[in-house]
């Protein structure tokens, strides 16, 4: 995770990913991967708050350009992963969020490939026990679904909680991760 640092322009390239949940469309500038928009979430509202995340670090003009070829490294490695041949994500992000949040991504990102952490044991690994709906909030605020994997955090017994794509998605995805950790 980048360090911020102030910049006079950000140009932030998009592209689509087909994927077997749909499509997915990806955000990335110089510094790395910024999002992940999962095909039921809002395109323009991800836009403005990109925006603001950029403005928030010291650019102060952000231009937004589509380009088809863009983030191939990225599409690669989504398209990895749903074919059951990468685990982790190592392509450069750039997360734009809170001290707190960032903790709560990088503690994620540690989540193993297949298995799930309920969200009192993340409060608890975060060294905040009772920090239970701050840990839910900075996932619901998580840019980067699938390669910060908030979906392998669900509820008490393991109830599924809240997802940005839905929980048919995250139950999609946590099945799929299993199947794949069962047959190496």
């Amino acid at each position: 995770m980048n360090s911020q640092s102030y910049r006079a322009s950000e140009t932030i390239v998009t592209a689509a990913c087909a994927t077997p949940i749909g499509v997915l469309r990806l955000y990335g500038c110089s510094r790395g991967l910024l999002a992940i928009v999962l095909p039921k979430q809002d395109l323009q509202a991800v836009e403005r708050k990109l925006v603001r995340y950029l403005a928030r670090s010291g650019v102060r003009h952000v231009i937004l350009r589509e380009e088809e070829r863009a983030l191939a490294d990225v599409r690669h490695q989504l398209w990895e992963y749903f074919a059951g041949l990468r685990r982790r994500f190592t392509v450069p992000v750039y997360l734009c969020g809170t001290s707190f949040q960032q903790r709560v991504w990088q503690l994620v990102d540690e989540i193993p490939f297949g298995t799930t952490w309920t969200y009192r044991e993340l409060a608890e690994r975060l060294g905040h026990p009772t920090a239970v709906r701050a840990v839910g909030a900075a996932l619901a605020a998580n840019p980067l679904p699938i390669v910060i994997p908030c979906h392998r955090v669900v509820g008490a017994r393991g109830a599924l909680r809240g997802y940005a794509g839905g929980l048919a998605l995250k139950e999609f995805l946590l099945t799929h991760e299993r199947a794949v950790a069962q047959h190496p």
